[in-house]
C-alpha cells in the first residue's frame, strides 16, 4: 500500500476515534496487549530476521537497541496496560470563564488528530506510540527504520488484530511500508492528512524534519546529556550516578555523554571514575575522552574538537574539568541539546543555582539522567522526549498528545 493510501485511511479513521468513550478505548488497549503477547513467537521470528540482516551494518550497542526478547515483549504489553489504567486526557474542562452577561466559555481538551511518528531502530516505540495514540484519541501513522521493519510490522499486525477484536477500525494504527527517504519526505509534507509529526531518532533525522517539514513538528530525542560533579559532591555517589547514566544503556537519548568535574576534586574523583568505568573485569569498558586538565590526572584519549558536541550512543564519555558551577552551566549552555542534565552536590546553593540556570527539559540533583522516561515519570510510556519549549517539553505522554478547543454556551447571546 502506498504512503498516500495509508494516510487517507488514517484520516478517515480519525473522526470515529476522537469521540470514543474511555471504556471503549481501554478495552481496545487491553485487547492490543493481549494480541501482542499472543504473537510473541511471530514477533521474535521477525526480530531475529532483522537482527541477522543488521548485524554487519550497525554497532553492537545499536543491535541491543533493536533486539527483542520474550521479556521485552511482555514489558511492551505491560506498558500498554499501564496506559489503559491512566486517566483519559480527552474531554476535560481546562479552564472556564462565565462573563457578566452569562456567556460561558470553556477550554476543553481534545485529540490532535493524525499523529505521524518517524523513528529508527527501536521496535518498542511501535507499541508505545500506538498505545498513547489510541488512549488520547489520535490515529497514529508509524514510519520505522528499515533495520527494524520486520519487527515493527509483526508488532503492528498484532496491535491491529487487537483493535479488530475490540470492534474498532484497525486503521487507527498504521505502519508505512516504504522505508526509503521518500516516505519520510511524504510525511513531512502531508499537510492534508498529518496534524502532528514527531521525529524520534538521531540528529540527522531531527534536522531533516525541522528543515523540510511543512506539517507541525515536535523535536525529540537527541541527547547530549551532562553530569556535573561539584566540589561538594559525595564522590562515591557521583561514581554510581555516572556508572548508571553512561553504562546502563548507552544507546538511549537519556544516557550521559559528558562529565564535567570541579577542579578542586578532580585529582580525587577522576581516578575513581576511571577505576569503575574502565575496569577490565566489566563486560563493557568505557572510553574516556579527556580535556587537557583531566588528561593530566588520568590516562585516556585526548578529547577532539567535536567530542563535547557529540551524542555518542556508545560506551564513550567526554570528560572536562571546570572551575566551578558557573563554568559548568556555561559549558552546558554552549553544548547541550537541552535534554537532561544533572548536578551531584551536597551544597543546596549550588544545586539551586544549577537547576535555575540550566535550560533543559529535565534537570536533576543527585540522580542519574536515565530517569528521563515516560514510564519513570508516571506517564505509562512516552511518544518521545521533547527538547523544545512550545506545546510539549520532556517526556511526551497522554496530555501532550492533546490540544484544546473553546466551547461557548449562551442563551441567545449576540454581540
Amino acid at each position: 500500500m502506498t504512503t498516500l493510501e495509508i494516510l487517507q485511511r488514517a484520516k478517515g479513521a480519525s473522526a470515529a476515534l476522537s469521540t470514543l468513550t474511555t471504556e471503549k478505548k481501554n478495552a481496545a488497549l487491553l485487547a492490543m496487549a493481549q494480541a501482542l503477547v499472543a504473537d510473541t513467537a511471530a514477533i521474535l521470528a521477525a526480530n531475529e530476521a532483522d537482527m541477522e540482516a543488521a548485524k554487519d551494518s550497525i554497532s553492537q550497542v545499536m543491535l541491543d537497541r533493536l533486539a527483542l526478547t520474550e521479556s521485552r515483549i511482555a514489558a511492551m504489553a505491560e506498558g500498554i496496560r499501564q496506559v489503559a489504567a491512566l486517566p483519559d486526557p480527552v474531554g476535560h474542562t481546562l479552564q472556564e470563564t462565565r462573563r457578566a452577561d452569562g456567556l460561558c466559555i470553556r477550554r476543553v481538551s481534545v485529540p490532535i488528530g493524525v499523529v505521524a511518528i518517524i523513528y529508527e531502530s527501536r521496535p518498542n516505540v511501535t507499541a508505545d506510540a500506538a498505545a498513547l495514540a489510541v488512549k488520547s484519541g489520535n490515529v497514529c501513522v508509524l514510519r520505522g527504520g528499515k533495520e527494524a521493519y520486520r519487527s515493527a510490522a509483526a508488532i503492528v499486525t498484532a496491535l491491529r488484530r487487537g483493535l479488530t477484536a475490540a470492534g474498532l477500525d484497525p486503521n487507527l494504527v498504521n505502519l508505512i511500508e516504504d522505508t526509503t527517504r521518500q516516505s519520510a519526505n511524504e510525511l513531512m509534507r502531508a499537510d492534508k492528512y498529518v496534524d502532528l509529526l514527531i521525529p524520534r531518532g538521531g540528529a540527522g533525522l531531527i534536522r531533516a524534519c525541522v528543515e523540510n517539514a511543512t506539517v507541525p513538528c515536535i523535536q525529540t530525542g537527541t541527547g547530549i546529556c551532562h553530569v556535573y560533579v561539584d566540589k561538594a559532591a559525595d564522590l562515591d555517589m557521583a561514581v554510581n550516578i555516572l556508572d548508571n547514566a553512561k553504562m546502563s544503556r548507552p544507546s538511549v537519548c537519556n544516557a550521559c555523554e559528558v562529565c564535567l568535574v570541579h577542579r578542586d576534586i578532580a585529582a580525587d574523583f577522576l581516578p575513581r571514575l576511571k577505576a569503575r568505568l574502565c575496569n577490565p573485569a566489566r563486560e563493557h569498558i568505557a572510553e574516556l575522552r579527556l580535556d587537557e586538565t583531566a588528561a593530566a590526572v588520568i590516562d585516556g584519549k585526548a578529547a577532539g574538537e567535536q567530542d563535547f558536541d557529540t551524542e555518542f550512543l556508545d560506551y564513550i564519555l567526554a570528560v572536562k574539568v571546570v572551575a566551578d558551577v558557573e563554568e559548568a552551566i556555561s559549558h552546558i549552555a554552549a553544548h547541550s541539546t537541552h535534554h537532561s542534565e544533572a548536578i551531584v552536590t551536597a551544597d543546596p546553593a549550588a544545586a539551586d543555582r544549577f537547576t535555575a540556570a540550566v535550560d533543559s527539559a529535565a534537570v536533576y540533583v543527585n540522580a542519574s539522567t536515565r530517569f528521563t522516561d515516560g514510564g519513570e515519570f508516571g506517564l505509562g510510556c512516552e511518544m518521545g522526549i521533547s527538547t523544545q519549549k512550545l506545546h510539549a517539553r520532556g517526556p511526551m505522554g497522554l496530555a501532550e498528545l492533546t490540544t484544546y478547543k473553546y466551547v461557548i454556551t449562551g442563551e441567545g447571546h449576540t454581540r
